[in-house]
């Protein structure tokens, strides 16, 4: 894979997770960790870049991204591996379980999975994240309103 657009997919999901900018920062602290997490409709991810990593572009699909970072004292956060298990429900009350891949580039880990979404539809999602090494699960939800077209 080439090394630039591997780069461009690390910087649009580390933007997507940190700048806050175009997405507000979403992330849940416990313990010795942080949990960030986002929602967005692929159609804003670069057509190469979702090439690159098989992403389908749509406004009618979603991708969900989670990255696990350990606090350590005197050491920026790190990326750890974990096990993470995502579901969402509709206000229908459908249930979509979400497939969840591990993206792993230059020491930066993300775990991402797509799925379809409707018209102004809202998704109540429940995460489940295990840090590597851990033996407690980190449970929570968001929920999160996607203006798909």
């Amino acid at each position: 894979m080439p090394a630039i657009k591997t780069f461009n997919l690390v910087a649009f999901l580390a933007a997507c997770l940190f700048a806050g900018v175009v997405f507000a920062e979403r992330y849940e602290s416990f313990g010795d960790y942080q949990i960030h997490y986002n929602a967005f409709t692929t159609d804003l991810i670069d057509p190469s870049v979702a090439r690159a990593h098989n992403i389908t572009r749509s406004k009618n699909r979603a991708l969900i991204n989670v990255a696990v970072l350990r606090r350590t004292a005197g050491v920026p956060l790190q990326p750890v591996r974990a096990t993470v298990t995502v579901e969402a429900v509709n206000l229908n009350a459908q249930l979509r379980a979400i497939e969840i891949r591990e993206l792993n580039d230059r020491g930066a880990i993300y775990y991402i999975g797509e799925f379809p979404v409707g018209y102004n539809e809202t998704l109540n999602f429940k995460l489940e994240v295990t840090p590597e090494g851990v033996g407690k699960t980190h449970n929570f939800t968001f929920k999160q309103e996607f203006y798909a077209g």
